[in-house]
Order: structure tokens, then C-alpha cells, then sequence
């Protein structure tokens, strides 16, 4: 019998072990999918209420609503396949994104101001 060990490492060289990846982490990805994908639901329905039932400072506060509704649906689009990439590739950088959320909110507050600037003046 040999006196070498069964599993040898090649002299400098670390052993690498593959990493598992949770299922939460997929889960968790497609839940924040979802919750995106129900705000843009209601704020589209939002914007088909004061389309329907508005003026045209209904329509014009649709249309801007229908913009952002849009734009959150291909952040949400982009980012889920941007975090499923990474999390298929064992990436272990962070998964977040500070600016797209901030850019959201910026927008659907400024469909708002602009919403209420447009009832006050006119």
C-alpha cells in the first residue's frame, strides 16, 4: 500500500470546491420580479382609470404614468436576468442597484408634481 495521500493538490495550487447556490436566492430573485411586476400592474391600471374617466389633464397625467409604468417594467425585465445571470455564474459580487430604484422614484414623483401642478393651474 502506498503511503502517498488519496487526494493530492499540485504543488501552489488551492483546491477549489464548487459553491453551492441556495434556491432562496432564485426565489428571492423572482419575488422582487413579482413585486415589481405588481406595482407596475397597479399604476398601469392607475393610468387607464384617468384615461378613461379623466380630462385632458387626466390623459396627459396617463401618459406620463403609462411612461413609468413602461420603464419599470423593462428595469425589472433587465435586472431579473441580470441577477439570474450572475447567480447561474456563482457570482459573488452584490446583487443590488442603487441607482435604478432611485431613478424610478424620481420619475413617478415627477408624474406626480406634474399631475398636481396641472389640477392647481388649470
Amino acid at each position: 500500500m502506498s503511503s502517498q495521500p488519496l487526494l493530492q493538490s499540485a504543488p501552489g495550487k488551492r483546491i477549489s470546491l464548487p459553491v453551492r447556490v441556495e434556491p432562496k436566492v432564485f426565489f428571492a430573485n423572482e419575488r422582487t420580479f413579482l413585486s415589481y411586476l405588481n406595482f407596475t400592474v397597479i399604476l398601469g391600471g392607475l393610468a387607464i382609470g384617468l384615461l378613461n374617466f379623466g380630462d385632458s389633464i387626466g390623459r396627459i397625467s396617463a401618459g406620463l404614468f403609462t411612461l413609468v409604468a413602461m420603464a419599470t417594467m423593462i428595469y425589472a425585465l433587465i435586472t431579473f436576468h441580470w441577477r439570474a445571470k450572475s447567480i447561474r455564474m456563482r457570482g459573488q459580487s452584490g446583487f443590488d442597484d442603487r441607482v435604478g430604484p432611485t431613478v424610478l422614484a424620481a420619475s413617478l414623483g415627477v408624474a406626480v408634481v406634474v399631475n398636481f401642478v396641472l389640477r392647481v393651474v388649470g
